[in-house]
């Protein structure tokens, strides 16, 4: 697999950007337009991040998303199933929105700690711009990973932590049933060490653990500019192409 810039796809059509603010409204509004045939179950996941987003995951039932979608209360169900189908697969979306921003935030950028920058900080970037689907994607214990979908996905995401781009056809294929091709050693503890730093700060900055120490301190405005100098400074150990 090539390490050149081929962004992350996204097939699905709720893995459109949709931030917490008065758009939230019109997508809903839009929701209950007449759809055409195949468009439900895209629409569907749209609306369950609407509710996400507005009434968290214990709002997050059937019969809330069929309502926001301005469709029968049984669409839901026939579509996926149950809520823990429909979590999956807006995590997936999740994963795939990450990796698109991960994608743009390394642009040209040559292999080396200016791209382990940027592509910290966009992940940064996308728990601040989605914070209800980044901490979905935490819940393991609410998701199924021997999902296809959410399986690939993951690794999409994962891969372009490492500055790899793939789309989702790229992926592995289900009959596979992990996320990687095998690792070497320093490549595992690569990308472990990445992660857990880039999500530990995005944990911290979303969950607004870090105003004690903004506040104890004169020369930090806000939260993010804190997380963004803390980067800054690190050296990020993750950045190979040789990850496949």
């Amino acid at each position: 697999m090539s390490s050149s810039n081929r962004r992350a796809g996204n097939t699905s059509p709720a893995a459109e950007d949709m931030n917490p603010n008065p758009a939230i409204a019109t997508r809903a509004e839009d929701h209950k337009r007449p759809f055409h045939h195949g468009s439900l179950p895209g629409a569907l996941l749209a609306a369950a991040e609407v509710v996400l987003l507005r009434d968290g995951l214990k709002g997050l039932t059937l019969r809330a998303i069929a309502r926001e979608a301005g469709v029968s209360h049984t669409a839901p169900k026939h579509h996926f199933g149950d809520v823990a189908n429909v979590l999956s697969e807006l995590a997936a979306v999740g994963h795939l929105r990450l990796a698109q921003r991960l994608a743009d935030s390394a642009g040209d950028l040559p292999h080396g700690q200016a791209r382990r920058s940027a592509i910290a900080r966009g992940y940064v970037m996308f728990g601040v711009e989605n914070p209800g689907l980044f901490r979905l994607m935490d819940r393991n214990e609410m998701l199924d990973y021997t999902r296809p979908s959410l399986l690939a996905a993951s690794r999409v995401s994962a891969l372009a932590l490492a500055g790899v781009f793939e789309t989702p056809d790229a992926a592995t294929s289900p009959d596979e049933g992990k996320a990687f091709a095998p690792l070497s050693a320093s490549q595992a503890v690569a990308m472990t060490a990445a992660w857990g730093y880039v999500h530990g700060l995005t944990s911290l900055l979303i969950d607004n653990r870090l105003d004690a120490i903004v506040g104890a301190t004169a020369s930090f405005t806000d939260a993010l500019s804190l997380v963004e100098a803390a980067i800054g400074q690190t050296r990020i150990a993750l950045d190979s192409p040789t990850i496949d």
